[in-house]
């Protein structure tokens, strides 16, 4: 872990994942005063907005933390722009290929270029491109996901890349063994979000931990694609009637395609549009039953409301005693 800690500029290597709405300026700072490494979620944030942002949590944290962009967001350079202004050490281009232009932008900022790599051949094109280090992230993860488990890509990547940048292994991890196994294969740190929704400072509503608290492994399944035309990426979150209203959604959406009323840019809109409005549903206003709550397979392992400090402390610890087994 010491080449993760080296690279964020925390006391241990381990980020809380960007979570839309969770990670605003209170759980970011509380995760790096606490010696971890917090990444405030910009999501569909205006520059503005993420500028009040950044400046929010830097008044609450004088410690390393990073901010995660959205490739796809259509001012995605003048993101760059706020946290090049901020001198933010670390950000993270989710989504996709950074578009042209961006990855330069951000290094010419200062700041160091994280990305996900979903496939062997990505991480390969990413680290020729000159990313500074790479997010290893399996289908056990809460909110979007790909097709394959944090254990294959971990077996897969790994081995090939972890020599030539630093790796985080991220989705499903809900114990510091994972941890420790992941850092022997390895891995520079890992991610992990779930872990962190019921953390005292989260500000996610009582109701959204409530849901937490009460599921296991097995209630946090992926959206299904109805429509190949449409461009719908599956989303790992607690089963609930919002999961069928998206079912409902993408059979409007597919229809108005049909009827030739919407182009495929717009539909590709709506469906975003759909996640962002009912993820805010469950995380803020609390409506579990309609909104999206967004969670990884390591739900089952939120056993309680606890500060970030003992989480930390727990993982950290679990992942000691491992070790000294090992050794």
């Amino acid at each position: 872990m010491a080449r993760g800690v080296e690279f964020l500029g925390s006391e241990v290597a381990i980020l809380c994942g960007a979570m839309s709405w969770v990670s605003e300026r209170n759980l970011v700072a509380a995760m790096s005063n606490a010696g971890g490494f917090g990444l405030i979620a910009c999501g569909a944030m205006t520059p503005a907005l993420l500028d009040a942002e950044i400046a929010a949590t830097k008044a609450l944290t004088d410690k390393p933390f990073g901010v995660n962009l959205i490739t796809m967001h259509p001012q995605l350079m003048e993101l760059i722009a706020v946290c090049t202004r901020h001198q933010v050490t670390h950000v993270v281009l989710a989504g996709g290929l950074p578009p042209a232009g961006s990855l330069e932008a951000i290094k010419a900022g200062g700041a160091k270029l994280i990305c996900f790599a979903p496939a062997l051949s990505l991480a390969k094109k990413l680290i020729r491109s000159g990313v500074d280090a790479l997010v290893v992230e399996g289908m056990e993860a809460g909110g979007h996901i790909g097709p394959v488990s944090t254990s294959v890509l971990a077996q897969e990547i790994l081995p090939e890349v972890a020599d030539k940048v630093p790796v985080f292994v991220a989705g499903g991890i809900g114990r510091g063994e994972a941890i420790a196994a992941y850092l022997e294969m390895g891995a520079a740190g890992v991610q992990l979000g779930t872990r962190f929704v019921c953390a005292t400072e989260s500000i996610a509503h009582p109701n959204f931990k409530k849901a937490f608290l009460r599921a296991s492994a097995r209630d946090a399944v992926a959206s299904v694609q109805l429509d190949p035309r449409l461009p719908v990426i599956p989303v790992r979150a607690l089963k609930n009637a919002g999961g069928e209203l998206f079912s409902a959604k993408q059979r409007e959406v597919a229809l108005s395609l049909d009827d030739g009323k919407t182009a495929m840019a717009e539909a590709q809109l709506q469906i975003e549009h759909y996640w962002a409005g009912a993820l805010r549903r469950a995380v803020i206003d609390g409506d579990v039953e309609h909104g999206s709550v967004m969670a990884g397979q390591s739900v089952g392992m939120v056993t309680k409301e606890e500060p970030i400090a003992d989480i930390i402390a727990a993982l950290v610890g679990e992942a000691d005693v491992a070790l000294a087994k090992r050794g």
